[in-house]
């Protein structure tokens, strides 16, 4: 359970990108960044996968973050194939640990699913590139999750995928077939942990996601 949940508008590129940040109840140990599916097919930070995360990252005491992306809710704008989400993303991570300088120290995690994986990959890429250029003002991510991966369908620059990622997805997949899966995992030498008779939402199956991210973020 949270121990309070706000709802505060962050500087996007396009104008405000509104956030529920929900803190725990037990001294905060990191933070995370969960990502939601697709804008115009309903995707919105309360999206079932997305809160399953969200709520997994409270229990190991992370600050969680569940932006709506750009058009959705109360966010400003209109849906970006990625590009500007990314960008909204990378300025409402810079504005966080602005905000709340004694986390830019902890660990964080940066999670997405479907759509979301895709602004989730490329912005851990802009965050090593900013990293390696020094103009960096957080680390980059101590784990990085992607659920029923869509990279490549809204990718715009290379990515290279950290050690440190889990990479899970359903067998009977019907929005991200299996085989897709399979093959953007192929081209970045990634583990690919599948469960079973699981679709693209999860249904009946949120229990052992939650599981698998629980286990990933005991490794923080």
């Amino acid at each position: 359970m949270a121990e309070h949940k706000e709802i505060k508008a962050f500087d996007g590129q396009a104008g405000p990108i509104e956030c529920v940040i929900e803190w725990p109840e037990a001294p905060v140990e990191g933070w995370a960044l969960v990502l939601h599916p697709h804008p115009l097919h309903g995707g919105t930070r309360d999206n079932k996968v997305v809160t399953t995360i969200g709520r997994a990252c409270l229990q190991r005491n992370l600050v969680t973050l569940r932006p709506n992306f750009r058009g959705v809710g109360d966010s400003a704008g209109e849906f970006d194939s990625g590009k500007g989400e990314t960008t909204d993303m990378q300025m409402l991570v810079e504005q966080f640990v602005q905000a709340y300088p004694d986390l830019a120290a902890k660990p964080w995690m940066l999670a997405g699913f479907s759509f979301g994986t895709a602004v989730a990959a490329q912005l851990q890429a802009n965050l090593e590139d900013a990293v390696e250029s020094g103009s960096v003002v957080c680390a980059t991510p101590s784990a990085l999750i992607l659920v029923g991966a869509a990279v490549g369908r809204f990718q715009f620059r290379d990515i290279s995928l950290p050690e440190n990622t889990l990479m899970v997805h359903g067998e009977v997949d019907e929005v991200v077939p299996f085989s897709e899966a399979m093959d953007f995992a192929r081209r970045h030498e990634q583990p690919v942990t599948v469960i079973p008779d699981a679709s693209h939402f999860f249904h009946g199956k949120l229990v052992s996601l939650k599981s698998l991210v629980q286990q990933r973020l005991a490794t923080l």
